[in-house]
């Protein structure tokens, strides 16, 4: 296993990991589930090296998104040094094998190696499952936010409050 950065070859693979976790999302049955996301912006992502992809035996599995700045859902707290993830998808196949615990390792060191104090991520208000994967993962539930002006973020950010999460680095 390996974690890399994406390029634009990978973008149809990208949308159909995005889709299979928007599927997998409704099968939890949530109301809260992706709802699209603009190609250009996952362009934006891979060419300021943002999109990362985890591949297995040369097969992209997993995607997902960092950024060092989520003003919109961090508010005053974006302003310390910290490191966020976004839009962790992965392939039907490979779920349950734990990438979401070996992204976050990488993650550690990547933030660390950035100067960043935080990792953090958040997800939809109300998947208890998914808050206590994220708790298992080392992340210390912070309570769930509303954000009252979601301009500039995805469609799903207009439905509702988000939990947060933060690990300390």
């Amino acid at each position: 296993m390996e974690i890399i950065n994406s390029t634009v070859a990978d973008i149809d693979d990208i949308f159909y990991l995005y889709d299979e976790g928007t599927k997998y999302q409704r099968q939890q049955g949530t109301n809260r589930y992706w709802k699209g996301f603009e190609r250009s912006v996952v362009e934006q992502e891979i060419g300021e090296n943002r999109q990362w992809k985890v591949v297995v035996d040369n097969k992209t599995v997993c995607v997902f998104v960092t950024t060092f700045s989520d003003p919109l859902i961090w508010g005053e707290k974006d302003h310390e040094p910290s490191l966020y993830l976004h839009r962790i998808a992965t392939h039907p196949a490979y779920r349950g094998r734990g990438f979401v615990k070996q992204i976050v390792d990488w993650a550690k060191q990547y933030g660390r190696e950035n100067g960043r104090r935080y990792l953090r991520l958040d997800t939809g208000a109300g998947n208890e499952k998914l808050n206590n994967y994220y708790v298992s993962c080392g992340f210390t539930y912070l309570g769930v936010v509303s954000i009252p002006d979601p301009e500039g973020l995805p469609a799903h950010y207009r439905d509702g409050g988000f939990a947060t999460f933060e690990l300390i680095l």
